[in-house]
């Protein structure tokens, strides 16, 4: 499994560039259109361009449908035994954990099986840095889980990604999750 954040980084690269050619596109037709004169764009040229830019970015979108880092794992699951499962409820804006702090091995799948009481909560893991390593919805009365594999050790925090009232802002389990060395 891919780090995201190194996907974060490749897909922002990558489709920044393709909007750049764009724009600069745009802004050449447009150049041309406005001239006085023979400079006129020919309509052959145009849709050239045009045919090139939806190839690149149809090529882009087909080069990049891969590279999220839970999907392979998400489509193939029920051939995947987790190495460890943690259950976690949450109600009244509070989630209630297994442990104080759960403990993860570097390369082992875990699943989190999140059970909503109430509301629509969200489930988000955070790094250290305050990025978000992976989030879902966690939605009541539906089966809310989700697998990971963690590639390196860190400590993670466990906040609520979705609104849930006032009250939901406050729903952050400090240094919750700890990803040892085996």
């Amino acid at each position: 499994m891919v780090d995201s954040a190194l996907v974060l980084k490749g897909q922002t690269i990558a489709y920044t560039c393709y909007t750049v050619v764009i724009m600069l596109v745009m802004a050449w037709f447009a150049l041309r259109v406005t001239k006085t004169g023979k400079s006129k764009v020919k309509p052959a040229l145009f849709y050239t361009f045009v045919g090139l830019l939806t190839a690149l970015g149809v090529s882009l979108h087909i080069i990049t449908f891969n590279t999220i880092p839970w999907a392979e794992m998400d489509l193939n699951r029920h051939e995947i035994t987790p190495d460890q499962s943690f259950y976690i409820e949450v109600a009244n804006h509070k989630f209630l954990l297994p442990e104080e702090k759960m403990v993860v091995k570097v390369g082992e799948i875990v699943e989190f099986d999140v059970t909503s009481k109430d509301l629509t909560y969200g489930f988000g893991l955070f790094r250290e840095d305050n990025t978000m390593l992976f989030q879902m919805q966690v939605v009541p009365g539906h089966r809310n889980d989700i697998l990971w594999q963690f590639l390196k050790p860190g400590v993670y925090t466990i906040r609520s990604t979705e609104y849930s009232g006032p009250k939901g802002i406050a729903m952050i389990e400090e240094n919750a999750v700890e990803v040892v060395e085996p």
